[in-house]
């Protein structure tokens, strides 16, 4: 599985940015994907999460500001980021997760920085 991310970029606090992951490969094997993200200086934290089933998580700090979503026919998931806030400056990185065998993909990474 490859993923190719897009997206991000530099904004104003309150703004709004869009990222997308496509999955390409042996996407059949793929049961979630979704986003994390590093600050500087800080461990990288998970930031939402779309099964194949639809079933979403985010972390609580971004809840009613970020909306996850998946067009299974492309392979490609999207994260819709709005009202962002300066703590939301990292390094974004989509994951697809695999269930058997257990693995994790990785995208390269995409920054987002939010200007005050």
């Amino acid at each position: 599985v490859q993923l190719q991310a897009s997206g991000g970029g530099l904004v104003q606090v309150e703004g709004s940015l869009g990222l997308a992951c496509e999955a390409s490969g042996l996407t059949f094997l793929i049961n979630e994907m979704g986003w994390y993200r590093q600050a500087p200086g800080k461990q990288r934290e998970f930031v939402a999460g779309i099964t194949n089933g639809a079933s979403i998580r985010y972390v609580d700090s971004v809840k009613g500001r970020f909306t996850i979503s998946k067009n299974n026919a492309k392979n490609t998931a999207y994260l819709q980021m709005n009202s962002l806030k300066p703590e939301d400056t990292a390094v974004y990185y989509c994951y697809a997760r695999q269930v058997e065998p257990p693995n994790d993909y990785w995208g390269q990474g995409t920054q987002v920085t939010v200007s005050s």
